[in-house]
């Protein structure tokens, strides 16, 4: 993140959420704010096939990013089929949950954590496109070159004896091995039943010339790719901070839970995974 800039990354991630919605039928993730949020010239290009995050070249990308919106969501439900009542989104940009599908979660309270100046332009966003915000939601701007993840959450009331599921989306290519671990371990010690549902690029796909072009892009951007991790080792990580339940998905795995049988022939390719974790 560049300081007093909103994250050029998540803008990009909603405008591919928007585009799903319009281009990719049936959607794998639906989202009815989706085109609203990103603002109504944005929302008209798209709508026009002139904005790049709507062309067939994209489609991998968009679908992934709108597959693991889905698999967060629906990991999130069995959480709170469990008893949980906190959900924290680490990195939330334009993330539309709170504002129409929370609907779904009665008693669920969200804490939207990010940068400062991303979460400031998203309450804008909001304000300009006339989505109330919902007093189950909580904002919790963090920086975290001056502060931690705890400091945040407790001065935004998040209750450390209850547990809580994080959604952790698109953020860890772009930390450092020792920020990831911070924040896993950060989870794994809050009380059982907590969880967290996260991606992340593996080691062994980045020569490939997909990941080499959205490796450039993003760093053209200013938030150049930092950590690829190894399925195997990232386990015994995840199994080290005391986390109980792991479950890896990578790109064979979540075409076979929501890619079968689609008409238009659509499916994940490279090498992006979707991890969760239980406490």
């Amino acid at each position: 993140m560049q300081a007093h800039r909103p994250s050029r990354t998540a803008h990009g991630a909603a405008l591919h959420r928007a585009a799903h919605q319009l281009v990719d039928r049936p959607p794998v993730f639906e989202d009815p704010l989706a085109l609203r949020i990103v603002g109504e010239d944005a929302a008209s290009e798209l709508r026009a096939g002139r904005d790049p995050h709507a062309l067939s070249a994209l489609a991998p990308l968009r679908l992934f990013i709108a597959t693991r919106s889905r698999f967060t969501e629906d990991s999130l439900a069995e959480a709170y089929a469990a008893g949980v009542r906190q959900y924290v989104l680490l990195g939330a940009g334009l993330d539309t949950f709170a504002y129409a599908r929370a609907r779904a979660f009665d008693g669920l309270s969200i804490y939207e954590i990010d940068h400062p100046a991303t979460q400031d332009w998203k309450r804008e966003r909001l304000r300009e496109a006339a989505i109330a915000v919902p007093g189950a939601v909580t904002y919790a701007p963090v920086d975290f070159e001056r502060e931690t993840l705890r400091n945040g959450l407790d001065r935004a009331g998040f209750d450390f004896a209850r547990p809580a599921f994080f959604a952790w989306l698109g953020v860890t290519p772009y930390l450092t091995m020792d920020a990831i671990r911070a924040t896993l371990a950060f989870i794994a010690g809050l009380p059982k039943a907590s969880g967290v549902a996260f991606d992340y690029a593996e080691r062994s796909g980045a020569a490939s010339p997909m990941f080499r072009a959205m490796a450039e892009r993003v760093a053209a951007a200013g938030e150049p790719f930092r950590s690829l991790l190894d399925p195997g080792e990232l386990a015994a990580m995840l199994m080290a901070l005391g986390f109980s339940r792991i479950e890896d998905f990578g790109g064979d795995a979540l075409n076979a839970r929501y890619f079968q049988s689609r008409a238009d022939g659509a499916k994940l390719a490279g090498r992006a995974h979707m991890m969760r974790a239980f406490v």
